[in-house]
């Protein structure tokens, strides 16, 4: 996500990286298994099958595990820190994160063959965050319960969202390079990697400033003032995006980049025909957007409160992915209207052969089975391959399908239910072969 509503972000800072010998042998022991694990010809294998699916030529379903509770996860010391520093330690999460997941629950994940250096990137983001009251039930989770409190109540309010600031702070980004290429030498190159997909979502800003309740009375009794909030959302994040273009701050992402809340960006249509390596635009890359809130929201008031306003945003990208938790099951109306569309979240509460029958093998069916089954008081892994195989079985290996396990709160500390869930929906996904 590049912005979090929850607080604001600091600027970037430009200080030295400085690691111990410990730290360095650490950081070059995992980086070594990872280069191992990336030169697996699998790789190239699996990356194939996900442009396959992406460019609606799919061999199988594609199967892949994210938004993973990390603090339930831990087994024989698998991720457990060792590093002291700051900038050390988030090198290792990464490193041991990765390898873990290779090692339990990869499903159709690709590891790539060089590590990433981000481009220090900051935003001055929207000028306004949550002022919320939390629940927690679990302080090592960072899945809480929230109230908020309501801070958009009239027109006047909407001038608290303001324009964001783009800076790219050139001399941290290469003292973080030069780290990791010295770091790594011999095992793994580096690559800088500017912004890839931009999590677009003005409704789940807005619903934390304005109320949920409150923002659903208000489109009946106050539409212009809705319209307004929504347009200045849109607005800002034009803005922002524009500076990341102009800026020269944008990388591809038709690759193992996360796409939307779905899986892999890979695709033959992407970058287009329209490219310049040395310089990135909104059309080489994935676009998205949805509108978690609107689940009991009719097809005309999604449209005119949603996706109407996210269109000036949803044209400017080569291929988009549409929607998250919501379901979209009756309101294949409305997203057809949308270009370049390719990909569709199936959640939970979608009516299954509905979903199947309107969608079909026009776009990627994004199907996120539900992670209550992993937090049940019993783990069952008869009820989790009956539920996958009923979703492939109605589909009958006419549709395009990534099944995509996320929003993952708990396992109830026993790791070993993911791990299971990925082996079933991977045999599942490899006997619905087309």
């Amino acid at each position: 996500m590049l912005h979090d509503p929850s607080h604001y972000e600091p600027p970037v800072e430009i200080e030295p990286i400085r690691l111990s010998s410990a730290e360095k042998d650490v950081l070059r022991r995992l980086a070594s298994q990872v280069a191992e694990i990336a030169a697996l010809p699998t790789h190239r294998e699996k990356a194939k099958l996900w442009q396959e699916l992406n460019d609606l030529k799919s061999e199988r379903p594609m199967v892949w595990i994210n938004e993973i509770c990390w603090n339930e996860m831990n087994v024989d010391d698998e991720l457990t820190l060792t590093c002291e520093g700051r900038w050390a330690r988030n090198q290792e999460t990464e490193l041991r994160q990765l390898l873990y997941q290779w090692r339990h629950l990869p499903g159709d994940m690709v590891v790539n063959n060089y590590l990433t250096c981000p481009l220090a990137i900051h935003s001055t983001d929207f000028g306004i965050i949550e002022d919320v009251d939390v629940v927690m039930t679990d302080k090592t989770n960072d899945v809480v319960s929230r109230h908020f409190n309501v801070q958009i109540k009239n027109p006047e309010d909407i001038e608290k969202i303001k324009m964001p600031v783009i800076h790219h702070n050139a001399e941290a980004t290469e003292i973080r390079y030069q780290a990791m290429c010295d770091l790594y030498d011999g095992i793994l190159p580096v690559r800088k990697s500017g912004q890839t997909h931009i999590w677009f979502t003005p409704w789940d800003y807005l619903i934390r400033w304005w109320g949920i309740q409150e923002a659903m009375f208000d489109m009946i009794e106050r539409p212009a003032f809705v319209h307004a909030a929504v347009e200045r959302m849109v607005d800002a994040w034009m803005v922002e995006l524009d500076q990341f273009a102009q800026q020269n701050l944008l990388s591809l992402d038709c690759d193992n980049t996360r796409i939307g809340s779905g899986g892999y960006g890979y695709t033959n249509d992407l970058p287009g025909d329209n490219f310049d390596p040395a310089h990135v635009k909104p059309h080489n890359m994935w676009g998205c957007s949805n509108a978690q809130i609107f689940s009991e929201v009719s097809p005309r008031m999604q449209w005119d409160f949603a996706i109407e306003h996210d269109m000036r945003w949803l044209e400017r990208w080569g291929l988009t992915y549409y929607g998250c938790c919501e379901p979209l099951d009756g309101k294949m109306e409305i997203l057809r209207r949308i270009p370049n569309l390719r990909k569709i979240s199936v959640s939970p509460w979608c009516r299954t052969e509905r979903a199947i029958r309107e969608i079909g093998a026009d776009y990627v069916i994004s199907r996120k089975p539900s992670p209550a089954i992993l937090a049940e008081d019993t783990w069952s892994p008869e009820r989790a391959r009956a539920e996958i195989k009923a979703f492939l079985d109605a589909a009958d290996g006419q549709c395009h399908i990534e099944l995509i396990m996320k929003d993952i709160s708990t396992v109830r500390y026993e790791p070993q239910r993911l791990w299971e869930w990925s082996r079933i929906a991977m045999e599942l996904a490899e006997e619905a072969h087309r």
